[in-house]
């Protein structure tokens, strides 16, 4: 039950904030709006404003605004000249490039707004975290010295080879200074309170040029000022941006290997992300957001990103496209991402199915 109100709430902030973003700019450039869906399928309900329907469908994984078509008032019969002619001018395609292309945009910014808001809503509220600087050990990376000879989280380093240390820094110091040496570990275990010694060999890190045992510090929250967590908020939505489009270039040039995550992964990251709290449920909605804004910016057809490719080419031939190739490139690129989802919710399935 907690799994499923988590991804209702984490597909509809990002889908609403997104649609929202297509349906203001939408407004502000004079496009009529014939209806604002949350959901896709039959419609459940819908209600109707002055020329919006807002309306609720059956699935609510997804959600779209549908704009006036200069197509579909061509099929209207019973309307006279003069007022097909106005409704002409609040169709979407009647609408400069740019202003067609501000409304396609809107979408994703609003992604990047969502993420953005979300960030500095957690820090304001469950403030910025913050490695700790007292000796007691955070958590433990897998195969590393620490992990190897029995460390855990919560244990206390007492001292390293005769030599106290009462806080973190202390710790670091002698440990990235002895790369490659046996060095005495005192340990005040975090289950039994025993006090214990044990031996263990830093290794050397190339990329710093230090010994390192596989070991964090505590994390703690620490309270800011809501100036100071807009700061931060705006931050890490750049940071967690710049992140995402240099891996996916690495992905593209072959630097990583490719990893994608279908519905299945993504449900089940949620549902973790909901059991750990909803300070990290939000963390997961604000990165799973920015993604999904640089997603749809990506050149593919039937994303955001595809249709400016086909703007930027009506804009420089200086004539659209037939409805009917834009209905293909449209049908081709909806096609390729279903045989991609399919393809990677079979490879979620085996990794599930074979931990």
């Amino acid at each position: 039950m907690l799994t499923a109100l988590s991804i209702l709430l984490v597909f509809g902030l990002m889908i609403m904030f997104h649609e929202f973003g297509h349906f203001l700019v939408a407004k502000k450039a004079g496009i009529k709006v014939l209806e604002f869906a949350f959901g896709f399928g039959p419609k459940l309900f819908g209600i109707k404003g002055k020329e919006t329907l807002y309306s609720v469908r059956i699935f609510p994984l997804g959600g779209f605004v549908r704009f006036l078509s200069a197509e579909e008032i061509e099929e209207i019969e019973e309307i006279d000249l003069e007022s097909k002619q106005e409704l002409l001018k609040r169709s979407f395609e009647s609408k400069s490039i740019w202003r067609k292309m501000s409304v396609i945009v809107a979408g994703p910014i609003m992604n990047f707004v969502l993420g953005a808001l979300l960030f500095v809503m957690i820090f304001a509220w469950f403030g910025v975290p913050t490695a700790s600087n007292d000796n007691v050990i955070g958590s433990i990376v897998v195969d590393k010295p620490a992990a190897t000879v029995g460390l855990s989280a919560g244990d206390r380093i007492i001292s390293v080879n005769g030599i106290d240390t009462p806080d973190w820094n202390s710790v670091t110091q002698q440990i990235h200074s002895r790369p490659g040496e046996k060095i005495a570990f005192k340990i005040e275990k975090a289950k039994t309170g025993e006090i214990i010694t044990m031996e263990i060999t830093p290794e050397y890190d190339q990329q710093s040029g230090r010994g390192l045992i596989g070991i964090s510090p505590n994390i703690v929250s620490q309270k800011v000022s809501v100036l100071k967590a807009v700061q931060y908020g705006l931050q890490q939505t750049v940071e967690f941006t710049r992140l995402v489009v240099v891996l996916i270039i690495q992905m593209i040039t072959g630097e990583v290997p490719v990893e994608l995550s279908g519905p299945v992964g993504i449900v089940q990251v949620i549902g973790e992300g909901a059991r750990q709290g909803i300070s990290s449920l939000l963390s997961l909605t604000a990165i799973l957001s920015i993604q999904f804004g640089i997603l749809n910016l990506l050149p593919i057809p039937a994303l955001d990103g595809g249709q400016l490719v086909v703007l930027t080419y009506e804009g420089i031939r200086r004539k659209p496209l037939a409805p009917e190739k834009k209905g293909w490139i449209q049908l081709t690129g909806f096609a390729l991402l279903m045989a991609l989802m399919i393809a990677v919710t079979y490879k979620d399935i085996l990794r599930i199915l074979t931990r």
